[in-house]
């Protein structure tokens, strides 16, 4: 969930979870969208079930490579950042007008009878809540479009190697990470290039 927390305080009302600092942590929190590493973390997992020509010769995909080389997943991606900043700029044009009244509350608090002052708190308080019930909303709609967006490019080249082990009479294609699975592996046995060739023209005919 992400807070929002103001330093401005107004008597009887609690604003301690709002604040001015809210943009940077959307941002924040926007930036840290792990958009190429869970498509790396799945797709790694299912990568290695595909078909080597014989026992004597094995060879490997990388796939974070594929991942950033397939033409989709850079359309993916824009689409989905275009989405996430505008959903952004909604929480931001809600909190800044919600900003707008605490000031002018702040200033007209002196005139205000109590009981004024206290139908203004609970309006101001109202709105607070609101504001972070629909953050919590958003977040949870940008995540599940993050993982929909990702299982779409997963789908893609899991399909895409099958079909492609399978043409040239592969046992076996290992997927490599970089994170240790494969820790050597001669440069005649990167498929990578060649795939990701076929991937995007697969691509590019739909």
């Amino acid at each position: 969930m992400i807070l929002i927390i103001l330093k401005n305080n107004i008597a009887g009302l609690d604003t301690s979870c709002l604040s001015i600092k809210h943009t940077k942590l959307i941002n924040k929190k926007m930036k840290q969208i792990p958009f190429y590493a869970s498509i790396s973390a799945v797709i790694l997992s299912v990568i290695a079930v595909y078909f080597t020509k014989s026992s004597s010769q094995l060879v490997y995909v990388d796939v974070n490579k594929l991942i950033t080389g397939y033409s989709k997943t850079k359309v993916a991606k824009a689409e989905f950042d275009k989405k996430a900043n505008l959903m952004k700029a909604n929480v931001d044009s809600l909190v800044a007008n919600w900003q707008t009244e605490l000031k002018n509350y702040e200033k007209e608090r002196a005139s205000l009878s109590p009981k004024e002052l206290k139908l203004k708190q609970e309006l101001l308080g109202n709105k607070q809540q609101q504001i972070n019930g629909y953050q919590e909303a958003i977040q949870k709609k940008i995540q599940e479009e993050d993982k929909k967006v990702t299982q779409t490019v997963i789908n893609d080249i899991n399909d895409y190697i099958k079909e492609y082990g399978k043409d040239n009479n592969y046992k076996i294609i290992f997927g490599a990470s970089g994170v240790g699975n494969i820790m050597y592996a001669d440069e005649s046995t990167d498929l990578t290039e060649e795939v990701l060739k076929g991937l995007n023209a697969e691509y590019d005919k739909k």
